[in-house]
């Protein structure tokens, strides 16, 4: 018998059709879906008590949106109520295709005329980051990106960092400029000392072998510095 106050759970098949996820996407466009009604269609069932967009809303309360499933270790993701490898799998999976998608110029390259173009650029992959990376954007004579190496996975510090490694690739290329990014697993991208002596050892690399040194971006989550804009290691 089912309590008086008790809220009542419907299947995705007991909604009509005009309410049902795929059934809205086909006639409105992804666009008109929310956030758990497109993890709904990857989910496609529910588990007793949820359907699965109440499972895809679920997801999202617990790891704090998109960005936090982006983020959450695929283990921790299996182990859900109602997941398991292959629907953590499928999760993940789509996010990373976003994640591609988002990098890929469609025609053009994408240009860096600030320091939020190259955040806008980076910041989605690397605040997931459960360490610190370090990558450089290799620009062309329109700062254009020609593309986007990684050259440290670890601390990135003063000691271990060798600034020679930085430039190989923009050699290589023959770029003319480069933006240096690593990002702050913590989530604060507050420079540390050793930031600004790392950055300010590859200005005065780039300056010797004539590639600009734009920027040095750190990333935080869902924050970023710009050391070229607060004058750090720049001087």
């Amino acid at each position: 018998m089912t309590e008086p106050n008790s809220k009542p759970t419907y299947r995705i098949s007991d909604l009509h059709e005009s309410e049902r996820p795929r059934e809205r996407l086909a006639s409105l466009g992804p666009q008109a879906l929310t956030h758990a009604e497109l993890l709904a269609i990857l989910l496609r069932v529910g588990v007793q008590g949820e359907n699965a967009v109440e499972v895809g809303q679920r997801l999202l309360n617990k790891f704090s949106g998109l960005n936090g499933l982006h983020r959450a270790p695929f283990k921790e993701l299996m182990g859900q109520h109602g997941l398991g490898e292959a629907k953590a799998a499928q999760i993940k999976a789509a996010i990373e295709l976003g994640r591609r998608l988002m990098l890929e110029a469609p025609q053009e390259r994408p240009a860096i005329n600030s320091p939020a173009d190259a955040a806008a650029l980076l910041q989605y992959e690397m605040s997931a980051l459960e360490q610190e990376h370090l990558r450089v954007l290799l620009l062309d004579r329109r700062n254009r990106v020609n593309e986007i190496v990684e050259v440290y996975k670890g601390s990135v510090n003063s000691s271990q960092v060798r600034v020679g490694e930085l430039f190989k690739d923009a050699i290589r290329a023959n770029a003319s400029a480069i933006i240096v990014a690593h990002n702050h697993p913590s989530g604060d991208p507050t420079p540390s000392p050793d930031d600004v002596a790392v950055t300010r050892a590859i200005v005065q690399a780039g300056k010797l072998l004539d590639i600009d040194v734009l920027d040095h971006l750190v990333i935080g989550q869902g924050k970023w510095v710009s050391l070229k804009e607060r004058g750090l290691g720049f001087v």
